[in-house]
C-alpha cells in the first residue's frame, strides 16, 4: 500500500495521514528515500547555508512555549549594535555563504524598524548587494515589510505554528497580539510585499494530532509558500507550555522521527519549495541536519552568532554547539554532508526555485 502511494503524482489528504502515521522501519526508509529522489530532481544534491545572527531576545510577545518570552525573568536581554552585526554578516560574505538569516525577538517600534532598515541598507552595501537575506523578525505592518525589503531583504520567515485553531490558542496568551488571524493576516502581508514566503509549524506539541500535522502541510500549498522551517516541539522549562508538558509529550526519538516525515511530506507534496534543516533536529540527533537532508531538506543555518552571546538566546534548551565556533562548526558540517553525497554551494543564495515558478 506504501509503495503505491509513493508512485501517485498527487497525494489526497487520506494518502498523507496514512503515510505519517507509517512505523515500520522499512517502509519509513521507502517514504524518505521518495523524498530524497524528489529532492535530488527538483534540487539536486545541493544544500545551502544561511549563516544565522541572532541579533537580539528582547522581545514584546509572551508566547507559552518561547524560552525568550517577555514574561522569563531569567533571561539575560541583549541587542546587538550594527557593529556587531556588520561584522558577523561580513565574515558570512567572505566564507561564501551567499546567504544570512537575521533573527531576534519580537519588536515593531520605529526605534527597531528603523535599526533593521539601516543594518539592511549596510549589509548589501558592504556585500556588493550579493547577500540573500532571510529576516525572521515576526509579525509586522504591511509598510516594515517593504521598507525592510527595498532595504535588502528577500526572505522572511514566519512560522504559522500551527494550523489548528484551538491548539494555536493554547500555545499563545489570549490578547489581541496573539491571534491566528493577525498571523494569516502577516503571512498575506508579506506575499503582497514581494518577499519569498516562508512558514512553518512546531512538531509533536502536547494535544497535537496526525490530522493537525497533514492539515498543516496542505496549508502550506494552498498559501503557495516558497520556503518551510519547522522542527520538533523542544521543552524550555521555564515557560508555561513546557510546565504543562513535562511528561505529557512524545518521546525524543518520536518527535525526531516525526519531524523527518514532515520534511519528507513537505518534500513529496510541494516538491520545488526550500526546506530547512533546523538547528531543533539538531538538538534531538547528534546528526539531525544530515539526516533532515536525506529526507528532503536543502538549507541549513549554521549559527554564527558569537560563542558569548548564543547561550543567551534559548528558545528551547538543549540548544547545541553552544560553545563552538562559526568556522569549527562550518568546517564539521560541510565535512559531514559530503560524505551523504552532497555538495554545499558557496557563493550562490540559493532562493526558492517554487518563488521562480511562482512568478511565471
Amino acid at each position: 500500500m506504501i509503495k503505491d502511494i509513493l508512485e501517485k503524482e498527487n497525494l489526497s489528504k487520506e494518502d498523507l495521514l496514512k503515510l505519517i502515521q507509517i512505523e515500520d522501519p522499512q517502509e519509513l526508509q521507502l517514504l524518505l528515500d521518495k523524498a530524497y529522489e524528489i529532492k535530488l530532481k527538483h534540487i539536486g544534491n545541493k544544500v545551502y547555508y544561511r549563516g544565522l545572527i541572532e541579533c537580539s531576545n528582547i522581545c514584546i510577545k509572551n508566547c507559552r512555549y518561547c524560552g525568550i518570552r517577555k514574561g522569563n525573568e531569567n533571561v539575560e536581554r541583549f541587542m546587538l549594535t550594527k557593529d556587531d552585526i556588520l561584522e558577523i554578516s561580513q565574515w558570512i560574505y567572505e566564507n561564501g555563504y551567499g546567504s544570512l538569516a537575521l533573527q531576534s525577538g519580537e519588536r515593531n517600534d520605529s526605534e527597531f524598524v528603523n535599526f533593521i532598515e539601516e543594518t539592511l541598507v549596510e549589509i548589501q552595501k558592504n556585500s556588493n548587494n550579493s547577500l540573500g537575506i532571510t529576516l525572521s523578525l515576526g509579525e509586522q505592518t504591511l509598510d516594515t515589510y517593504k521598507r525592510w525589503l527595498k532595504a535588502g531583504a528577500s526572505r522572511y520567515l514566519l512560522r504559522i505554528e500551527t494550523t489548528n485553531r484551538e491548539l494555536f490558542k493554547k500555545i499563545h496568551p489570549n490578547d489581541e497580539f496573539h491571534t491566528f488571524e493577525r498571523r494569516i493576516k502577516a503571512l498575506k502581508d508579506l506575499r503582497t510585499a514581494g518577499y519569498q514566503v516562508g512558514t512553518g509549524v512546531m512538531i509533536g506539541l502536547p494535544g497535537q494530532t496526525y490530522e493537525d500535522l497533514v492539515n498543516d502541510i496542505i496549508f502550506f500549498k494552498e498559501n503557495d509558500i516558497d520556503m518551510i522551517g519547522m522542527g520538533p516541539y523542544i521543552i524550555h522549562e521555564e515557560t508555561p507550555l513546557g510546565q504543562e508538558a513535562m511528561g505529557n509529550i512524545l518521546s525524543d526519538e518520536k518527535r525526531f522521527q516525526l519531524s523527518l516525515k514532515m520534511i519528507a511530506l513537505c518534500r513529496i507534496y510541494l516538491k520545488d519549495i526550500n526546506i530547512a534543516a533546523t538547528t531543533a533536529l539538531h538538538a534531538l540527533d547528534p546528526l539531525g541536519r544530515e539526516k533532515g537532508i536525506l529526507a528532503g531538506a536543502n538549507v541549513i543555518m549554521p549559527n554564527a552568532t558569537s560563542k558569548n552571546i548564543k547561550p543567551k538566546y534559548q528558545l528551547y534548551r538543549g540548544k547545541p554547539n553552544l560553545n563552538d565556533d562559526a568556522i569549527k562548526g562550518k568546517l564539521a558540517l560541510e565535512k559531514n554532508l559530503k560524505e551523504i553525497g552532497e555538495e554545499v554551494v558557496y557563493f550562490k543564495q540559493g532562493n526558492s526555485p517554487h518563488f521562480y515558478n511562482r512568478q511565471k
